[in-house]
């Protein structure tokens, strides 16, 4: 991202962080703008080569502390280590962003197993739980908050998406529940529901394809802005959710979408730059 952003103004950012699943993607993203804002951020994922690598260069290009832990989100004794394990390291904990999680292939109801859901369930939801469990005695402490990753779709739909989608409605609507019981705790809980969003996921459908440029400039189409969105304006929206800046937000579900959920059909046009919409 170019220009004056909030995690070059934050240099002061001194808290410590969890980003699950933050090895890559999204997830690397929050970690990059938390870390480059001050803050020491411990990153999980399953994959030790792929993590470890992840933190040594977050560490090295924002000038900051990123550490990693291994940890299979679906676990629950992993996920307590990895609150016990960081809060070992640094002390505290101040934030946790739940983020790990998977979008299946697109496909109807009928070609997705009990098992599949009952899988994604756990991945998806049911860890954001669990995490956020084991963290709350420490966040308690700290008046520390919570951010969970939800998606635009658990909010609109998606089709051949069911299973996705379901998990993250259930995202939004568990954040909602545990901002209400913990405000008495000085605890706050949102949600970000990031649209369509360039990752390693995304790059690799959109060069899969026939026709990668089409692809591109359809998906491009989808946001008013024209484009769809980066990691790190996630991270920046993710950077003011958990800054003393938002201490007056929670129970929010913040859409981070560039409008694609305003109005009807296809948003933008490339044959449109330079003209009015």
């Amino acid at each position: 991202m170019g220009g004056l952003t909030l995690s070059k103004l934050c240099k002061g950012f001194d808290k410590v962080a969890v980003v699950t699943g933050g090895t890559m993607g999204i997830g690397e993203s929050v970690a990059r703008v938390f870390v480059r804002a001050g803050a020491k951020v411990v990153i999980c994922g399953r994959n030790a080569e792929r993590g470890k690598a992840a933190s040594r260069r977050i560490s090295e290009e924002e000038n900051g502390i990123c550490r990693y832990i291994q940890c299979d989100v679906t676990k629950a004794d992993e996920l307590k280590n990895l609150i016990e394990k960081t809060v070992e390291m640094f002390g505290r904990l101040d934030c946790l962003v739940n983020n790990a999680g998977w979008h299946p292939d697109h496909r109807p109801i009928d070609d997705f197993s009990i098992e599949d859901f009952e899988y994604l369930l756990k991945l998806n939801l049911v860890s954001y739980f669990a995490a956020s469990k084991f963290a709350l005695p420490y966040l308690r402490k700290s008046n520390g908050c919570i951010i969970n990753m939800s998606s635009l779709v658990g909010s609109m739909g998606q089709e051949w998406a069911t299973t996705y989608v379901s998990t993250k409605g259930g995202i939004t609507a568990f954040t909602k529940a545990l901002a209400a019981d913990e405000a008495r705790h000085g605890v706050r809980v949102n949600a970000v529901l990031p649209g369509v969003i360039e990752t390693p996921l995304l790059r690799s459908f959109i060069d899969s394809k026939e026709n990668p440029q089409e692809v591109e400039d359809l998906l491009n189409s989808y946001q008013w802005t024209g484009r769809y969105g980066t990691g790190e304006e996630v991270g920046e929206a993710c950077l003011f959710l958990a800054s003393d800046g938002a201490s007056f937000i929670t129970g929010v579900a913040l859409i981070i979408s560039g409008g694609a959920e305003l109005a009807y059909g296809r948003k933008f046009e490339k044959s449109h730059e330079g003209s009015d919409l």
